[in-house]
């Protein structure tokens, strides 16, 4: 037997998959969704900001941000390890699967530099270029990993 299938097999996978209840695999898809929300919300407003929206707010503000966009993180990053536990042979035998994957590391990725412009901008400059091409990239990221998420459930 595979890692993968002994994964799928353990019996808190197997009770959140099989069970009837609403307290099973909807309330995985719900905390999925609700962290996805908060992740991505917060980039969206984030991002909007260093594109030039509400240029009337110090961008210092928006560090606030983080904090959110991280618990919303955790909260993905625990509700998906189970929603693929529950079909790891499956979901690992999806290409799909690992651009989604590949699609949020690459968001990730670009949030570090972001979080350092946050941190040390002042509260007059422009914006730089680079900064806002980061933007676009993360929002493109974001976007196409939701996507990516909603494509697997009809690409085998």
């Amino acid at each position: 037997m595979s890692l993968l299938e002994r994964l799928q097999d353990l019996p808190l996978f197997v009770t959140i998959s099989e069970s009837g209840s609403i307290w099973g695999y909807p309330t995985i898809l719900v905390l999925h969704t609700a962290g996805l929300a908060l992740t991505v919300g917060s980039a969206v407003i984030l991002n909007a900001r260093l594109l030039g929206l509400g240029r009337s707010a110090p961008l210092t503000a928006f560090g606030l941000l983080f904090p959110i966009l991280w618990v919303g993180f955790s909260v993905n990053a625990i509700s998906g390890f189970i929603l693929f536990a529950i079909a790891a042979t499956t979901k690992a035998a999806q290409a799909i699967f690992w651009i989604k994957l590949s699609l949020v590391a690459l968001a990730l990725l670009v949030t570090a530099p972001l979080a350092r412009v946050v941190r040390r901008h002042s509260q007059h400059g422009a914006v730089p270029v680079h900064v806002r091409v980061l933007a676009v990239v993360s929002l493109a990221a974001w976007a196409s990993a939701i996507v990516a998420g909603r494509m697997m459930a009809y690409i085998r």
